[in-house]
């Protein structure tokens, strides 16, 4: 060691002896431990839930306690048992829940939920603008929360984890769904969705080039379907073949050319970019000139949808049809996966819940987590998110400035 280097641990050292004991019970005493409550979502007909036996078994070993509802995991196929082995305390009432700190859930909340806060509390969950009115952000507002939406959150290089993960779930999927939907299963077609020698590929065609896009192609391209994508960006387009090194055709919106696409395909996915409402929609007339027996997957449901006969299904009763041709428009469409689902949301919200302990708490996390800040669209009861102001005509406060002053 150099003579500098023992005078910089020396001066180290000092500060550390001549720092007044307060601050340092301050320092050692950083950490927070949270009460995080898990409710089950199973009657929204929700199938995720967000944390995993494995995720809450290193969350309590650091001390945080964790509250979840009887078969919150169920479906996802995590019984009570293997929370409660986990650590988990497993309630029989949804109340209980709701009096944690920190309530995690993957569907957003509703109307008479909103009745059982305690208040004061942090939400992350999925917002889904599209479940909510004025009144449900009222409610909100008016319960002092802080609400954040999953699918806002980002991390420092200003990359979407959560919004990126369930996008690539929902593109695979809807292949899935497309083959099982073309054949005699739920009383299609019963065309292949691939392709058999001697006998022409099964045809696709892709609205948009968002990441759903990406791995609905992906995953049609290894079965051999012959894949058509629309977008209205020449950039994007060319940016997705690169990805796929040029396998499908692309084009701008043209009329002629989207027309003759929509009209020889045997399944359609809208997959426009997620938290926009979708640049384009493709017209009913379009709809009606399908061939009869063709499928309409809407991953942009939840937000207008792709098509201009596009209605919110769910699970119960997943579609519809129209003018001949069957329409799946389920916005959790990444639920019939839940297992999948529910291990990737853990895998991105556990190092988050870990960090908010470790940084004193919700409000000091927000503080220094720029991206986790870009989720936040209520503040202690303040509205912070421009766009939802401005679709219900609430006023909104830019956070950071509301930052700065308090």
């Amino acid at each position: 060691m150099t003579n500098r280097d023992e005078s910089k641990e020396n001066m180290s050292v000092s500060k550390t002896m001549l720092m007044p004991k307060e601050e340092m019970l301050e320092i050692q005493n950083k950490g927070q431990k949270m009460k995080i409550g898990i409710p089950s979502d199973l009657s929204k007909v929700e199938y995720r839930v967000p944390l995993t036996p494995q995720a809450v078994d290193l969350l309590t070993s650091y001390g945080h306690e964790i509250y979840i509802e009887a078969g919150a995991g169920k479906l996802a196929r995590y019984s009570d048992g293997d929370y409660r082995e986990a650590g988990a305390v497993i309630v029989e009432k949804k109340e209980e829940v709701f009096q944690c700190d920190i309530i995690l859930r993957v569907a957003p909340f509703a109307s008479d939920e909103m009745e059982l806060l305690r208040g004061n509390q942090t939400i992350i969950s999925s917002m889904q603008i599209q479940a909510h009115c004025k009144e449900s952000i009222s409610k909100l507002m008016q319960k002092r929360l802080t609400t954040i939406a999953f699918e806002n959150i980002e991390n420092e290089k200003g990359f979407a984890p959560i919004l990126h993960q369930m996008s690539q779930i929902a593109g695979v999927t809807s292949i899935t769904i497309a083959s099982e939907y073309l054949s005699n299963a739920h009383n299609g077609k019963g065309v292949l969705f691939g392709e058999v020698t001697g006998i022409t590929p099964a045809e696709l065609v892709i609205i948009g080039t968002s990441t759903a896009a990406e791995y609905a192609a992906r995953a049609a391209l290894g079965l051999g379907i012959l894949v058509r994508v629309f977008d209205t960006s020449v950039y994007d387009l060319s940016q997705l073949v690169e990805k796929l090194g040029g396998k499908i055709f692309t084009s701008v919106f043209y009329p002629k050319v989207l027309r003759k696409a929509l009209f020889s395909a045997d399944a359609v996915i809208g997959a426009m970019q997620f938290n926009a409402t979708p640049k384009f929609r493709v017209s009913e007339d379009l709809v009606k000139k399908m061939k009869e027996g063709s499928v309409i997957i809407d991953l942009n449901a939840s937000q207008g949808g792709c098509f201009e006969t596009t209605r919110c299904t769910d699970f119960n009763d997943p579609t519809y049809v129209k003018h001949g041709v069957v329409h799946y428009c389920v916005p959790n469409i990444q639920s019939i996966v839940a297992r999948t689902a529910s291990i990737s949301l853990s895998n991105i919200l556990m190092p988050i819940l870990l960090a908010i302990g470790d940084s004193g708490g919700v409000d000091n996390y927000i503080k220094i987590a720029k991206g986790f800040r870009k989720g936040v669209y209520i503040y202690h009861g303040i509205l912070t998110n421009q766009d939802v102001g401005n679709l219900f005509n609430i006023s909104a406060k830019d956070i950071d400035l509301l930052l700065a002053v308090l």
